[in-house]
């Protein structure tokens, strides 16, 4: 007997699609049917400095073979690169400390400095620009290109310091970039997100906080619990929709 064709495979019409892994590790992405081109996005793992995110559009593949897909780890004392099938393909640069992240690819942007002595925590790097950097004694910096803002420290003049952690970036494209923290005295405010990321932390004796996502960098004298933000890759196809799908922001949302 013949095994029962899938309804798409009858017109030979695959529909568009993507895939996200967003948890740290080393993973096999297998081709679906009729996928012949995808656009990858890789955001690095926050430390200190926050991540870099870095794109390749149009790489060939081929329907069924598998491709190595590696999600960078965060946490303040090391992180690690996110990429797809190698750092040469594309790269999201892990956050170093002070330094951020750089990226490989046709695009992208590094991480901001941040997470040093008296400074809060680096933004994620952007689609079109870099990540802002953690303020020193001040507010952070805001990001651009879709970055993520670093985040504030406050310094009361006696004896109360703290820092925000840096804002992530998201995996959908390019969106606005995240605002930089305040560093007005008590606050010490966390990094907004960039391009629908999430916002870093404020400081809080009480709540840790932790790097926005994806790929906030850390405050500089961490909370206990806090961690930066984590890695991520992000995968799409066009199948054979016809239509483009290529990064910053060409049709890069879940279809």
């Amino acid at each position: 007997m013949f095994a029962a064709l899938n309804a798409f495979q009858v017109g030979g019409v695959f529909p568009a699609g993507q895939e996200a892994f967003t948890t740290a590790g080393t993973y096999s992405w297998i081709c679906p049917n009729g996928v012949t081109s995808v656009s990858v996005v890789a955001v690095g793992g926050g430390r200190g400095g926050g991540g870099g995110l870095g794109y390749k559009n149009n790489y060939a593949v081929t329907p069924g073979n598998s491709y190595t897909v590696v999600v960078g780890s965060a946490t303040f004392s090391a992180a690690t690169d996110s990429y797809f099938v190698s750092t040469a393909v594309v790269k999201g640069g892990a956050g170093g400390l002070p330094t951020g992240g750089t990226y490989t690819g046709d695009g992208g942007g590094n991480g901001g400095d941040g997470g040093n002595s008296s400074t809060g925590g680096g933004g994620a790097g952007g689609y079109a620009g870099n990540g802002g950097a953690g303020g020193s004694l001040s507010s952070g910096s805001s990001g651009s290109g879709g970055g993520g803002g670093g985040g504030g420290y406050f310094y009361d003049g006696g004896s109360i310091e703290g820092g925000g952690s840096g804002g992530g970036v998201g995996l959908l494209g390019q969106g606005s970039s995240g605002a930089g923290g305040s560093g007005a005295t008590y606050v010490g405010g966390g990094g907004g997100g960039g391009s629908s990321g999430t916002a870093g932390g404020n400081y809080s004796l009480s709540v840790p906080p932790n790097g926005g996502l994806y790929g906030g960098g850390m405050q500089a004298s961490p909370t206990v619990g806090s961690v930066p933000g984590g890695g991520a890759v992000r995968i799409i196809w066009a199948g054979t929709t016809g239509i483009t799908r290529t990064f910053p922001s060409t049709n890069t949302g879940d279809l």
